[in-house]
């Protein structure tokens, strides 16, 4: 054992739990959509939380190749060789002048994002060890898909204008293999900080929620690259530090049971207002006699394309055309409600 990590031992709980106890996901059975993702944060919400500098520690727990080198999937080759390694310890940064001098602590949500609150800036679910130059290239933008990239790694990771369809700007494109690693531990803060949500300034969400094109995204680079043995294996060891576990990985149907275009339908019915899309006509029900309530409905690039003011229950409204992933949101009399439509 490296000398440096013996402090971190007597603070931290056993590693001797390798799965999540008997009964831990059980106040999530049945549930989807919005209810299911309250009824997560409540089991995964109070984690024991670490200080930065203890980060460095944990690390060799949550990110060590079976060879003992860091895993960094900023400059990993799957199947291939890596363009260069770190040991532990031994290369943490320090200062950098370019690619392979030393790794440092990456917040794949940047800090930015949720104003460098605590303890989200010391959540492992979203922090790893990456290589600095790398890291710095990326900064605070957002994750995308790039086409024509301004900048590559050496392990094939771009920066540039994001070609996704509804994205714009400057974007950095992880790898395919860890893009499922990366949206994970997104969906991960969206349930772990979910009251905290409406007040976070991240370029990809609005109102507490993911903008329609990254929830697209997010939940395609989920699909494409499914649940690894590296990420159970990171899993366990993050839910010995922090007590608590991603149910993305334990769970990877969660992810579109909450955020696909059919989530958690059922549920919505059930509001005091019931919002609901048959595939042509938008459907409102069960609203409180005499009460105006807002319907808006933005496209995937967050622009408003139409608003509506309507009173008690509505058999069907027609919705403008254009195909895409649309968010119609509901609010009146304390209640708000957000559908997700694709047509």
């Amino acid at each position: 054992m490296h000398p440096r990590l013996s402090a971190l031992f007597v603070l931290l709980p056993s590693f001797a739990l390798a799965q999540p106890p008997a009964g831990y996901y059980d106040p999530a059975a049945g549930l989807s959509g919005e209810a299911l993702r309250q009824a997560l944060y409540g089991i995964i919400n109070g984690h024991t939380v670490i200080t930065n500098s203890m980060l460095w520690e944990a690390y060799y727990e949550t990110d060590r190749k079976p060879d003992n080198t860091v895993w960094d999937m900023y400059s990993d080759v799957p199947g291939g060789t890596p363009p260069y390694v770190y040991q532990f310890v031994v290369d943490q940064c320090g200062t950098y002048d370019g690619e392979g001098d030393c790794f440092n602590r990456e917040h794949s949500f940047p800090q930015s994002w949720f104003n460098s609150a605590a303890p989200m800036g010391t959540d492992l679910f979203h922090l790893y060890p990456t290589d600095a130059w790398v890291n710095q290239k990326r900064a605070n933008w957002p994750y995308g898909e790039v086409n024509a990239p301004t900048w590559t790694s050496q392990n094939g990771g771009k920066l540039g204008p994001c070609a996704y369809p509804g994205c714009s700007g400057t974007v950095f494109e992880p790898i395919d293999a860890y893009k499922g690693d990366l949206a994970r531990g997104y969906f991960y803060m969206l349930t772990r900080y979910l009251p905290d949500l409406g007040n976070w300034p991240c370029p990809m969400m609005a109102d507490g929620e993911f903008l329609p094109w990254a929830e697209a995204m997010l939940v395609e680079w989920h699909l494409q690259d499914p649940v690894s043995p590296k990420e159970v294996d990171r899993n366990n060891a993050v839910f010995g530090i922090q007590d608590n576990r991603n149910p993305y990985i334990d769970h990877p149907e969660w992810v579109t049971a909450i955020w696909g275009p059919t989530a958690g339908l059922t549920e919505r019915t059930a509001y005091l207002a019931g919002l609901w899309w048959d595939g042509e006509r938008l459907h409102l029900r069960n609203t409180l006699a005499g009460e105006a309530y807002t319907l808006t409905m933005t496209d995937a690039t967050g622009r408003t394309v139409g608003t509506w003011t309507v009173r008690g229950d509505v058999g069907g409204l027609p919705l403008p055309e254009g195909s895409g992933l649309y968010l119609v949101t509901l609010q009146g009399s304390g209640i708000r409600s957000t559908l997700r439509v694709v047509r």
